[in-house]
């Protein structure tokens, strides 16, 4: 039943707000989904871009916020010089897409909220479309030799920090794992051969996977 609902409301958004991009959405987004910036704020960055301008407004903090990225399924705002919000239109199916969004917060390291929503902004369920990396996914193991010294840095990481980023082009999503930048240097050097990089998902089959 709970999926039957969600489909409907998936049709009714996307048959209400066929032909939009997400520059329209963005603009006509509820503002208790993005508290700092106005209406006119994002409707005042889509105008500096097409217009070719640096694309800057004053929020409601009386501070800058910068429109760096928009196309049609695609934009990044640089909302606070330790703050950004990204978001991606992706296909459902044949008549419906789903929006993701992504807040980040950097202090002292990264790390990143996401959420899925109809075309219609009504906020759906993230574990229909993405289950998030666990911590283990992040590490190679070591062998007999430096296993002790792994344990003894990996006990360290008590908290777990993610910087999600969702690609421009494609349909790509991709994790870092930060709590590592906050470590001292000494256990951030012995677990480095062992983590990886990054994790990256794509979209496939109106969910995202791991590639």
């Amino acid at each position: 039943m709970k999926k039957i609902v969600l489909l409907c409301l998936l049709i009714v958004s996307a048959v209400a707000m066929h032909g939009q991009d997400a520059k329209s959405l963005f603009i006509n987004m509820p503002d208790t989904l993005m508290p700092l910036l106005t209406k006119v704020n994002r409707e005042d960055f889509a105008d500096f871009l097409e217009s070719k301008m640096k694309a800057q407004v004053k929020n409601r903090m009386d501070k800058m916020s910068e429109m760096k990225e928009l196309s049609k399924d695609y934009l990044f705002v640089q909302t606070t010089s330790q703050s950004s919000f990204q978001m991606k239109l992706l296909q459902l199916n044949d008549t419906a897409k789903v929006i993701c969004t992504i807040n980040t917060v950097c202090g002292p390291v990264c790390d990143s909220s996401i959420k899925f929503y109809t075309t219609g902004w009504k906020e759906l369920p993230s574990k229909e479309y993405l289950e998030l990396p666990s911590v283990e996914q992040f590490f190679l193991a070591p062998d007999s030799a430096q296993m002790e010294a792994f344990n003894n840095a990996r006990a360290s990481l008590d908290i777990y920090f993610l910087k999600a980023d969702l690609s421009k082009e494609g349909t790509n999503l991709t994790f870092t794992y930060t709590a590592s930048e906050n470590m001292a240097e000494g256990d951030a050097e012995v677990l480095k051969p062992f983590l990886k990089k990054e994790l990256v998902y794509t979209w496939q089959n109106g969910r995202f996977a791991l590639k």
